[in-house]
C-alpha cells in the first residue's frame, strides 16, 4: 500500500497538497488539466522531488527520504529515456545495473523481457534502428526487469499513434497481470484511463484527490474536470 500523508509541494507560486492512500497492486489513472501538477505527483512518489511537509509510506515504512533507486517503483517517461549509444540489451540491462555489469542470470533476464516485449531478435541494435513502438517497448522491458512492485507511467505513449497506442496499453495490462504490480499512470485521455485503470485520482485546484471509480468520475465529472474534457 502507498500512503501519502499531508503532504504539500511547492515550486516558486505552485502548490500541490495530497492526502491519498493507494492499494497494493491497484490500477490508477492520475488525470487532470495541463500544469495542475500530475507529473509533479509520480515525480514525489519516484523520489525525484521532495516533500515540503508530509511524508510517503510504503507498505507501512517510511520512504520520504529513500533515493528513486531504493524506492519501490520502476517509472517510465515520455520519452522512453533511452540512450542512443547502447544496443537495445545494454539500455534494458541499465535498468538492473547501471554500470552494466551484469551476472549470466541478469543477462539472461535482460533476453526473457525483450522476447516477452516482442523484441528478442532486436536486442544488439541502438535505438534509432526502431520505431517509436518498439523504442517504447524497450523502455517498457526495462521496467520489466526492475521488478518493482509499483510502475508509475508518465503518458508514455501519447506520441504513438492510436492503435498502437492501444496495443501497447494492452500490453502493459498484460504484464501487470504476470507480475503483480500496481500501476499508477498519469493521461490526457480519458480513453486510455478507462481501458487500463479501475480507479483514478483527479489532480486540480492545488490537490491531489483520493481515488475513485474510473467510470464514475469520467461519467459524472465534477466542474473542474468536466471544463477540462470538454
Amino acid at each position: 500500500m502507498l500512503k501519502l500523508e499531508g503532504i504539500v509541494i511547492r515550486q516558486g507560486d505552485f502548490r500541490l497538497g495530497a492526502d491519498v492512500t493507494i492499494d497494493a497492486g491497484a490500477r490508477v489513472a492520475v488525470i487532470g488539466p495541463s500544469g495542475a501538477g500530475k507529473s509533479t505527483l509520480l515525480s514525489l512518489i519516484s523520489g525525484f522531488l521532495p516533500p515540503e511537509t508530509g511524508r510517503v509510506f510504503w507498505q507501512g515504512q517510511d520512504i520520504t527520504d529513500a533515493a528513486p533507486g531504493a524506492r519501490p517503483v520502476a517509472m517510465l517517461f515520455q520519452d522512453n529515456n533511452l540512450f542512443p549509444h547502447l544496443t537495445v540489451a545494454q539500455n534494458v540491462g541499465l535498468g538492473i545495473r547501471p554500470n552494466l555489469r551484469l551476472d549470466r542470470d541478469e543477462t539472461v533476464l535482460v533476453t526473457q523481457a525483450l522476447v516477452r516485449v516482442g523484441l528478442g531478435p532486436f536486442a544488439q541494435r541502438k535505438p534509432a534502428k526502431l520505431s517509436g513502438g518498439q523504442q517504447s517497448r524497450v523502455a517498457l522491458a526495462r521496467v520489466l526487469v526492475q521488478r518493482k512492485p509499483l510502475v508509475l507511467l508518465d503518458e508514455p505513449f501519447a506520441a504513438l499513434g492510436p492503435a498502437l497506442k492501444i496495443e501497447m496499453l494492452d500490453l502493459v495490462a498484460e504484464l501487470l497481470e504476470e507480475t503483480g504490480a500496481g500501476l499508477l499512470m498519469v493521461s490526457h485521455d480519458p480513453e486510455d484511463a478507462r481501458r487500463i485503470a479501475d480507479q483514478a485520482i483527479l489532480v486540480a485546484e492545488g490537490k491531489a484527490h483520493p481515488p475513485a471509480p474510473t467510470a464514475a468520475l469520467l461519467d459524472n465529472p465534477p466542474p473542474v474536470l468536466k471544463a477540462y474534457l470538454g
